[in-house]
């Protein structure tokens, strides 16, 4: 179930940096209807992680547990690269909330975009709600790197998302659809992010590239 993906570049320092809004969704066009998501909550959700930044009140990300969005080895020594890689999990978790609370207005996910990145965010997020499509399964997020420009003011975020085990869910007639056979699963995603006055770093633009990931 791959993310429909939006063609968006962005150069966020000098050098070509397109984001995924991960979100997100930034794309090469190509990528198929499918896309991890979950559908009506079922059972507890799972709530966004505290925020480590001081004197920033963010807000509660809730997943339910018929979407699985995991983070793998989402660390870094830096503690600027952290707080990148923290700000963008909480941005691409707030983007699935928004598909699947059927929001693509979701205050949400603005707090984690610039003005231009939202209105990204909200062209992948109605490319479900327009056709009444949640998310279900599973979705790894992996391979996560950051580079910096030179006065740590702005970001790249590259990441890797499996969609074997994810599906969209049409939310009126409950039909459960996965990528078309022969889809490659993977995608990579590019988010081009910088740091507001609160501190907070937030998508400028994404993009996105099946089968693009690091072998």
């Amino acid at each position: 179930m791959a993310r429909r993906a939006l063609t968006t570049t962005a150069a966020a320092f000098g050098t070509t940096a397109a984001l995924v809004l991960t979100a997100c969704g930034g794309g090469d066009g190509s990528s198929s209807d499918d896309i991890k998501g979950h559908g009506s909550s079922s059972g507890s959700p799972s709530a966004s992680p505290s925020s480590s930044a001081p004197g920033v009140k963010r807000p509660v990300i809730k997943l339910p547990r018929s979407f699985q969005l995991t983070f793998e080895n989402w660390t870094s020594s830096d503690p600027v690269e952290q707080a990148v890689l923290d700000d963008g999990k909480e941005q691409l978790r707030a983007g699935y909330e928004a598909i699947i609370e059927n929001d693509p207005d979701s205050e949400n996910r603005a707090f984690y975009d610039t003005k231009n990145g939202f209105l990204q965010s909200q062209q992948w997020i109605r490319t479900y709600t327009d056709k009444n499509l949640t998310v279900i399964g599973e979705l790894p997020v992996f391979d996560p790197k950051v580079t910096l420009s030179k006065d740590r003011a702005a970001a790249s975020l590259s990441y890797c998302t499996d969609e074997s085990k994810a599906s969209t869910r049409n939310r009126k007639i409950g039909e459960v659809k996965g990528n078309p056979a022969g889809t490659d699963p993977e995608v990579f995603y590019v988010i081009s992010m910088g740091k507001n006055a609160q501190g907070v770093w937030q998508a400028v633009s994404a993009r996105s590239e099946r089968g693009g990931c690091p072998q």
